[in-house]
């Protein structure tokens, strides 16, 4: 198991191993483009090998990317729907050219289409996304807070839609990234130790647990089951240490990598307090 952040590549993406190690961090997360939307930056042969050469110098083994937050495969826009299967399947490929282990992406709203289509839709296009794919890159699914109608909210939603790819793709590189936050929004507990088994139980009747690759490390800001989300430093929020650290301390998830997402604001950086406080529970 081992802990990392969201870490910035502003000046370029070969600052981000430099970035990630200043934290603490064994593991990093980036966007290789902008977030908000925009033309890619390219991943030229020079700068691939000046990135690759940071990660050896401050000997990162593992990184992974999270997709442009405008993914919808569910938009009733062929633009908004076309553009987040291109730009989800450019971006495995360009995590593929520097090595990257997962990219992630929310998956959308059922707003336009309601439930029922808005699922069928975005499985067929994660199967455009996935169909012929060789890359190293492995694509993964982030579960939502449930907010409004955003989809992934549930362990049976993103288990129907992994399904739905499987049944086309068998071999499909797929997996899923669970949030905490979102997750405890969505009415999956994580304050003790029998919570924290009972949430991986019911992944693993839903979705099962080898498709289970990546977390995200997020407290709560705001109450069990609100749907709402809204991201705490590690025991400021609702899920608190003891949620963390049982979490951390379960058999069935000492292989999973956990990555934060809390804000870098203030000085000392308190992502590197958090990192501490999770390195803390896996080493005691």
């Amino acid at each position: 198991m081992k802990f990392g952040a969201h870490v910035s590549i502003a000046g370029g993406i070969a600052n981000a191993p430099k970035n990630a190690a200043v934290l603490g961090c064994e593991i990093f997360q980036i966007f290789t483009r902008s977030p908000q939307g925009g033309k890619a930056p390219e991943l030229t042969p020079a700068l691939i090998k000046e990135f690759k050469s940071e990660l050896k110098k401050y000997k990162f083994s593992d990184f992974v990317i999270h997709a442009p937050y405008y993914i919808n495969f569910a938009s009733a826009n062929n633009r908004i729907r076309y553009g987040s299967i291109s730009v989800v399947r450019e971006e495995l490929e360009r995590g593929s050219a520097i090595g990257a282990k997962y990219l992630m992406t929310h998956l959308g709203s059922a707003k336009d289409l309601g439930q029922k289509e808005a699922i069928k839709k975005t499985i067929e296009g994660l199967i455009k996304v996935l169909d012929d794919y060789h890359g190293a890159a492995v694509f993964l699914i982030e579960n939502s807070a449930g907010a409004g109608e955003i989809l992934g909210d549930t362990f049976d939603e993103i288990g129907e839609t992994i399904c739905g790819v499987i049944e086309k793709i068998p071999k499909a590189k797929i997996g899923v990234c669970l949030d905490t936050c979102h997750a405890f929004a969505s009415g999956y507990d994580w304050r003790s130790k029998l919570a924290v088994a009972e949430t991986l139980k019911k992944f693993d009747q839903a979705i099962g647990l080898k498709y289970l690759k990546l977390m995200h490390a997020n407290d709560s800001l705001t109450d069990f089951n609100s749907h709402l989300d809204r991201h705490a430093h590690i025991g400021a929020g609702k899920i608190g240490l003891a949620g963390f650290e049982a979490i951390i301390r379960n058999s069935r998830l000492k292989n999973i990598n956990l990555i934060l997402e809390t804000d870098s604001d203030g000085l000392p950086d308190p992502r590197t307090k958090d990192l501490k406080i999770l390195k803390k529970f896996r080493d005691k």
